[in-house]
């Protein structure tokens, strides 16, 4: 990896760190630039704008969000769908609570929502892409007779991420455990209604 690429991958996991305290919005050159220990122009150059740098810094989010939440279940194969959703769920909530309860997509969508932005079509293709992965993960769970056959797979993942959206929100106002707590006990009485009749 050349020096360049070297420096560009501190800045962005610098960055990351930084929107993920203080949200995606906040970030400015200046701020990252003292962070990382460069000049603004020495930044500037590796991005050349803001919505440049936001931008990357969400790419570097998707990553993350790759190796955390997605790469460990992935190993857990397809045999067991309802185990690797939870393993799926559990990891997503660990993302979620690195970042104080605070979802960096989530925020990000806040506060770019209503807009055609560089950065919001970013943003929504990454949301979109997960939003897939976790349908085709309950269609699989169909296929593999775990799942009823009658089951929306799209409408059983509309129901899951409104969930981890409730989740979000009883985090930041009555904190974690209750929030785990009522989360928990909407996916086990998803899975329930999903599984086949034995």
């Amino acid at each position: 990896m050349s020096k360049g690429r070297i420096t560009r991958e501190a800045i962005l996991s610098t960055a990351f760190d930084l929107a993920s305290k203080h949200g995606l919005e906040s970030l400015t050159i200046g701020e990252l630039a003292k962070c990382c220990g460069m000049s603004k122009s020495g930044l500037f150059a590796h991005f050349n704008s803001k919505e440049n740098l936001q931008i990357s810094v969400l790419e570097f989010a998707n990553l993350t969000f790759r190796e955390r939440v997605i790469v460990p279940a992935r190993d857990l194969g397809d045999e067991d769908i309802e185990h690797k959703l939870k393993a799926l769920l559990d990891n997503w909530l660990g993302w979620n609570h690195s970042f104080q309860g605070s979802c960096m997509f989530l925020d990000a969508w806040k506060e770019t929502g209503g807009c055609s932005s560089p950065l919001q079509v970013v943003l929504k293709k990454t949301i979109a892409v997960w939003l897939d992965y976790l349908t085709i993960q309950i269609e699989k769970g169909i296929e593999n007779q775990q799942f009823r056959k009658d089951l929306d797979a799209k409408q059983a993942c509309f129901e899951l991420y409104g969930l981890y959206l409730s989740a979000h929100l009883f985090y930041s106002i009555q904190g974690e455990a209750i929030s785990q707590q009522h989360f928990w006990q909407g996916v086990e009485r998803l899975l329930t209604d999903w599984r086949v009749a034995s």
